[in-house]
């Protein structure tokens, strides 16, 4: 009876904890407010119809090619739009149209930068309307580049523009940076890079691309959400060989073959599960992030990592594809061939690694399943890997506290981006990228990107101009 007296007690112990730790962490995160609508809809329409002129420039980016004439185009565009900037900033331009733009501060020794991209894939599919009419249709204005990422560049240039207009000086060197090939991994900004690197610039400051305000990420959740992404995986390309076997080729049995022996190769590396997963740091700061917005039992998980971390590490994958992938490495196989002459199977594998020390543990263990299929594994194209924005720096702290004052309507949260941004190469120039475009977008909207009927409400281009003018003039 005593014994389960003493289980009683501390089985209440231990529930109180993780109650009293769901209560505080409520009690402690910002309280969200109404909605504030920053811009009427005069300005809010005049700002599309200038947003619509860049997307009018039809800039799409392709491989091993580069047609001038539409990036002429947009760069005539900006130069009549925005005169302030073009008069008072000095313009750097990198390969055949990566704009970096500086506007000198009070302090020449400091530098931030805000930055984007304007070149887009192509407009194929069906529309509703046109791909490239930057036309304002249902409160929205249309087009490829609406999302991904002329908006965001536009708000960025306005919101500068409308600053230096009113006689504004930033506290120190202000950087607007936009490449011209971001969608096909271009050297656009690697280029500029460069340029930082041989004049000693660094930044305190990075904010690009790959954020979003979105619709209530998790399920029980009633507000939108502002991600940040504070890191983005990194990659790595290997070169998957088998050659022919001890026998002649038509006499092997066809379990000896190379194709065979890849095949097999392959589907026990995707077979198993042989990856590692962790809840990192931005991960866990993402669920930190949003529990006390969540219902009261998912408060209770995120609030208690240390007691349920393990299961929700185990969980996850299987509810959300895309919130696993922040958890660990993922492989892709591709390019697979065979060759009947040389009797030879090659297969290509690009890995996504959070943690690159991991992905060399991950590496090892996909060598010694390709020993036994008689894989050899070689280094491919490119092994590229960039530090996690510093969550503890003041800068990151900083542009938190803008989103939050901007949007009092939204939780922040950051995030693990599992795709790619230029921002990733600024990592060793500055300790703080964050990739965020401070716009609001819904599911189709956020599905529209790199797809059909790509659009964005003309509120939320007005509040995008709004945010970054916060931003930069509040920088101190």
């Amino acid at each position: 009876m005593k014994r389960m007296k003493v289980i009683f007690i501390i089985l209440l112990a231990f529930i109180c904890v993780l109650v009293f730790n769901a209560i505080k962490k409520k009690a402690s995160s910002r309280r969200l407010a109404d909605k504030i609508h920053h811009t009427t809809k005069e300005q809010q329409t005049a700002y599309a119809e200038k947003a619509g002129e860049m997307i009018r420039c039809r800039t799409v980016s392709k491989e091993g090619a580069f047609d001038k004439t539409e990036f002429e185009k947009l760069n005539k565009v900006m130069e009549e739009m925005f005169p302030h900037i073009h008069q008072k900033a000095e313009k750097l331009i990198f390969g055949d149209d990566c704009w970096i733009y500086k506007i000198e501060g009070k302090d020449t020794e400091r530098n931030i930068m805000v930055m984007s991209h304007h070149d887009v894939v192509s407009g194929e599919g069906e529309w509703k309307y046109p791909a490239f009419c930057g036309e304002i249709h249902d409160g929205a204005l249309w087009g490829r580049g609406a999302v991904d990422t002329k908006t965001p560049l536009f708000a960025e240039f306005q919101a500068v523009e409308e600053l230096l207009s009113e006689g504004f000086v930033p506290e120190c060197n202000l950087y607007i940076g936009s490449s011209h090939n971001e969608e096909i991994g271009g050297d656009g900004i690697p280029l500029a890079v460069e340029y930082f690197n041989k004049n000693n610039i660094t930044f305190e400051a990075v904010l690009d691309e790959g954020g979003a305000i979105i619709d209530p990420p998790l399920a029980g959740m009633k507000c939108k959400c502002a991600m940040m992404a504070v890191h983005e995986k990194g990659r790595r390309r290997i070169i998957c060989t088998a050659n022919e076997g001890t026998s002649h080729a038509g006499l092997s049995g066809n379990t000896n073959t190379p194709v065979a022996r890849m095949s097999a190769f392959i589907s026990e590396v995707n077979s198993k599960n042989i990856f590692i997963r962790r809840l990192y740091p931005q991960v866990k700061a993402m669920f930190e992030d949003l529990c006390p917005y969540t219902p009261f039992f998912m408060q209770i998980l995120f609030a208690n990592l240390w007691c349920f971390g393990g299961l929700l590490k185990n969980v996850i994958p299987k509810i959300n594809a895309q919130a696993g992938a922040m958890l660990g490495t993922s492989c892709t196989f591709f390019e697979i061939k065979g060759t009947y002459e040389e009797n030879q199977c090659t297969a290509k594998a690009t890995f996504r690694c959070v943690d690159d020390k991991d992905l060399e543990k991950d590496l090892e263990k996909i060598k010694e399943i390709a020993k036994k299929y008689g894989v050899e594994i070689t280094d491919g194209e490119y092994n590229e890997y960039h530090a996690p924005a510093d969550m503890n720096s003041p800068a990151f702290k900083y542009v938190k506290n803008c989103v939050a004052e901007i949007f009092p309507d939204v939780a922040v949260a950051s995030y693990i981006l599992p795709a790619g941004t230029d921002g990733r190469h600024l990592s060793e120039l500055c300790n703080c990228v964050v990739r965020f475009a401070p716009i609001e977008m819904n599911s189709q909207q956020f599905a529209s990107v790199h797809s059909e009927n790509e659009n964005i409400s003309l509120e939320a281009i007005g509040n995008a101009v709004v945010f970054y003018k916060h931003y930069i003039k509040n920088y101190k």
